[in-house]
């Protein structure tokens, strides 16, 4: 046993001792040891590194080279195609101009990422999650565009307005700020990904001005600290990780996954009983996912980085750069509502590179594009083939049917609750292939099902009509016209001004 445990790891087997007595795989104790090291040495960063004792330059060194060493430990000699992407797409970067350099980095850092996935999975081991460098490269695709598209966004004259607002950067990054932000060991594991203009803030020690915040952190008048504490945030957060992987430890094996497509469950459980386990067996996967991606956001947050302002009552927020909002998940009453507060960082990213980009069929733009990130296996394909279908039928339906129920309180409720149940069902029905991986096992689930939510979503996108959305868009652009002149007059004043 601890023969294959080492095998199946690439990274330190330094941890292996605590891999046996724990009965858990060795690449999984490296990436939780390393995790709760990078939240330590958050902190100490936090504290010992902050912009008022020193300069960009050694936080940006300290960052990369800690950032470099967790993910060594963790891959093993795997890491160094974290350097390779980001060092080739820095070349591209340099070698082309602004207004084609995000469409060559998106197609290079994707083209990159597959084939990694393709080769691991099809070449070493399909199916296997253990030492899967692919993790971190995806984030650092994500990031990657992210700098491409912020530097395109910011240089060139024939971007929309808004993006040169939001996102625009004005210079092109030096080598070390490109790595750091790449490579940091506050995300080089987990992520999440983040604005290159808000990581360069943090570093530098101006996100709160870079942000323009300071406003909004005066409560009855009397100005905040420009300087909050994240203590009480971070142990919020680990508790969250803590109860998460309570849960995911003690329920996980209670109901399989797998159990959905075993013969004799889908030959003498009721269909009423099939669709109730397929909830709760789906259920018990998403506190994995909580557990790390609330970790990761600790780890942020213990260093300084992730505030984002003060909300009504004057307290701190600490969500800039935050994945998930649980409550807001389990309680979604409709798809969208989901995938919103689902890896909300990736759903940025997507948004920011492709759908609103995207001329035609932003919608199945998206989903494919969010396929090719995730990887090889046909399941992904499957799910979010899937989500397109039911993107379109529930967006059909909130916009001919919720009118009718908005009349009355109770018959809100009564509209919320049916939602809330068709959604939770049908996020069930499109993930599954995403777990199950392979193309056998989905499709025998969906024939268990008849294929009912497949076309009961492809005749209500069919029946209830909704306008394309370049004509929604079309419809609200006198609207948004005048603000636009507004804030180029503005622009242009402050210009005269200086």
């Amino acid at each position: 046993m601890a023969t294959e445990t080492i095998s199946a790891c690439t990274g330190s087997d330094l941890l292996q001792p605590i891999s046996e007595i724990t009965n858990l795989p060795l690449d999984q104790v490296n990436f939780v040891v390393c995790q709760l090291c990078a939240l330590l040495t958050a902190v100490w960063f936090r504290l010992y590194l902050h912009p008022s004792k020193t300069s960009p330059f050694v936080r940006h060194v300290v960052a990369t080279l800690l950032g470099i060493y967790f993910a060594l430990f963790c891959f093993g000699w795997y890491a160094l195609h974290f350097l390779l992407q980001s060092g080739i797409t820095y070349g591209i970067m340099i070698l082309t101009g602004v207004e084609h350099m995000h469409k060559y980095c998106l197609v290079v850092a994707l083209g990159y990422l597959s084939f990694c996935q393709i080769t691991r999975v099809y070449v070493f081991d399909y199916g296997m999650y253990s030492a899967d460098f692919t993790g971190p490269m995806m984030v650092i695709t994500q990031k990657i565009t992210s700098v491409a598209f912020e530097i395109h966004d910011g240089e060139c004259v024939c971007v929309w307005l808004k993006f040169r607002i939001h996102t625009g950067m004005k210079r092109m990054p030096s080598l070390l700020e490109y790595f750091s932000y790449n490579c940091n060991f506050m995300g080089i594991l987990a992520g999440p990904t983040s604005s290159y203009n808000d990581y360069i803030a943090f570093i530098e020690g101006t996100p709160y001005r870079h942000r323009d915040l300071e406003t909004k952190g005066k409560v009855n008048g009397k100005s905040r600290l420009n300087d909050p504490s994240p203590n009480t945030e971070v142990i919020r957060k680990l508790a969250t990780c803590f109860i998460s992987l309570l849960v995911f430890l003690s329920v996980c094996k209670v109901c399989p996954v797998e159990r959905n497509v075993d013969d004799d469950f889908i030959a003498t459980t009721p269909f009423y009983a099939q669709v109730v386990y397929l909830y709760l067996s789906m259920l018990t996967t998403r506190p994995k996912y909580y557990f790390v991606w609330t970790l990761a956001d600790a780890i942020n947050n213990a260093a300084g980085f992730g505030f984002n302002g003060y909300d009504s009552n004057g307290l701190p927020r600490w969500d800039l750069i935050s994945n998930l909002r649980i409550m807001n998940i389990e309680l979604a009453t409709s798809f969208k509502v989901f995938l919103d507060n689902w890896n909300i960082q990736t759903a940025h990213w997507l948004k920011r590179v492709c759908y609103e980009r995207c001329p035609y069929n932003p919608t199945a733009a998206t989903f494919l594009l969010s396929a090719m990130w995730h990887g090889a296996y046909p399941g992904y394909y499957l799910t979010f083939l899937t989500g397109i279908v039911i993107t379109l039928a529930a967006r059909a339906v909130r916009h001919n049917v919720r009118p009718y129920f908005l009349g009355s309180p109770a018959l809100k409720f009564v509209y919320d609750v049916i939602t809330w149940a068709a959604t939770q069902i049908a996020i069930c029905y499109t993930v599954i292939p995403f777990v199950l991986l392979s193309v056998g096992p989905s499709l025998k689930f969906y024939r268990s099902w008849y294929f009912c939510i497949h076309i009961g979503c492809i005749l209500l996108a069919i029946v209830l009509p909704v306008k394309p959305r370049h004509l929604r868009l079309k419809e609200q652009q006198p609207a948004v016209q005048p603000s636009l002149e507004s804030t180029d007059s503005n622009s242009n004043q402050k210009q005269k001004a200086t």
